[in-house]
């Protein structure tokens, strides 16, 4: 500010927020948020301070470190930064997206010496806070609801991804066991390369897959969501699609097929649905969602690369094989030379 008249301005406002700082005023929290994006740098810095001593007064934490979180990361001024990042250090485990910045300011040979001892500071008592916050923490089974100990949260959470205790971690490891060697026990159809599937539709699709050279995976499990994992039935991954064969009809399953494709839209995944009645059109069917999905499925030039793809595998095989007939008929040769320059050594030696 430059003239009389914007220094007065400005002292009005720094004035205004050391005062609703001293006294605590947690009404006037909104116009710190105003003050905090003053042009004034001198009124951010004592307005981020104020916020600073308003942290544990029920104050709209969220909003307080969303506020606080771009002025730390770029004003323009430092000391207003460093203010910053002290407001947010009260705020605690509030304040823990804040982390990644902190480190790399922490770290940053380019940072102001107090901004780094700072941030530093921030980072130490925010992971002190996060952790007190998960060992207070009380987790409940999901299924029974049964207070749980540290050591069988966090069994389940690696095992499954959800709470669950000692008893009710048993009835779920062996439900998911049996699931899967139910599974395993449908497999009973052969595609034409091999892989045993559990339909006949599901050998159809297989068959498309391979006439055209399309790489899959069957059945494999993936994580698209952190504490979600899906059983896809192919998965393309050259073309990083998703293809599910919906065969059944019954209630339940169709309540689990609801639940899947939601989880891969909200991830979006790149999902092609079969259902029975396509089956008799599947080639149209994929060749368009591909199209959609902007891959061109050219039937013929896949099954040509396909194709080049096995002949230069069995060429590279034979030409392996020739080599190894090579070294051992080279070795025989050795040995046998080797053997006859002892029997003549032997000859000369007793005669």
């Amino acid at each position: 500010m430059k003239n009389p008249m914007d220094r007065q301005l400005e002292k009005q406002l720094s004035d205004r927020a050391v005062a609703i700082g001293r006294e605590g005023n947690v009404a006037a929290f909104d116009e710190l948020l105003v003050l905090l994006k003053s042009s004034s740098a001198n009124a951010r810095r004592l307005a981020a301070s104020a916020l600073g001593k308003l942290a544990w007064m029920g104050v709209d934490q969220a909003a307080a470190v969303a506020a606080l979180g771009p002025v730390a990361r770029s004003d323009p001024h430092a000391q207003t930064r460093q203010y910053a990042i002290r407001a947010l250090k009260a705020y605690g485990a509030a304040a823990k997206d804040c982390l990644p910045d902190f480190r790399d300011m922490a770290v940053n040979p380019y940072e102001k010496y107090y901004i780094r001892r700072d941030a530093a500071a921030a980072v130490a008592f925010i992971e002190e806070a996060l952790r007190v916050a998960a060992a207070a923490a009380q987790y409940r089974c999901q299924r029974c609801n049964s207070v749980l100990t540290a050591d069988e949260f966090a069994r389940s959470q690696q095992a499954f991804q959800r709470p669950h205790c000692d008893r009710c971690f048993d009835e779920v490891f062996l439900a998911r066991r049996n699931f899967e060697t139910q599974v395993e026990l449908n497999k009973t159809i052969e595609a034409r390369d091999g892989t045993v599937v559990q339909s006949a539709g599901e050998r159809t699709i297989a068959d498309w897959l391979t006439a055209r050279g399309i790489a899959y995976r069957y059945d494999a499990k993936f994580r698209i969501i952190g504490e979600f994992q899906i059983r896809p039935d192919f998965y393309l991954p050259e073309l990083d699609v998703y293809i599910e064969y919906w065969g059944l009809d019954a209630p339940q399953y169709k309540m689990s097929m609801y639940k899947k494709q939601m989880l891969y839209q909200q991830e979006g995944k790149r999902l092609i649905s079969v259902y029975p009645a396509d089956l008799p059109r599947l080639d149209a069917l994929l060749r368009t969602k591909l199209q959609l999905f902007g891959i061109i499925a050219n039937a013929a030039k896949r099954s040509c690369l396909y194709y080049w793809r096995c002949r230069a595998q069995r060429r590279r095989q034979k030409v392996h094989d020739r080599s190894s007939d090579c070294r051992r008929l080279l070795l025989y040769s050795l040995n046998f030379s080797r053997r006859q320059d002892n029997y003549c050594c032997l000859t000369t030696f007793t005669a």
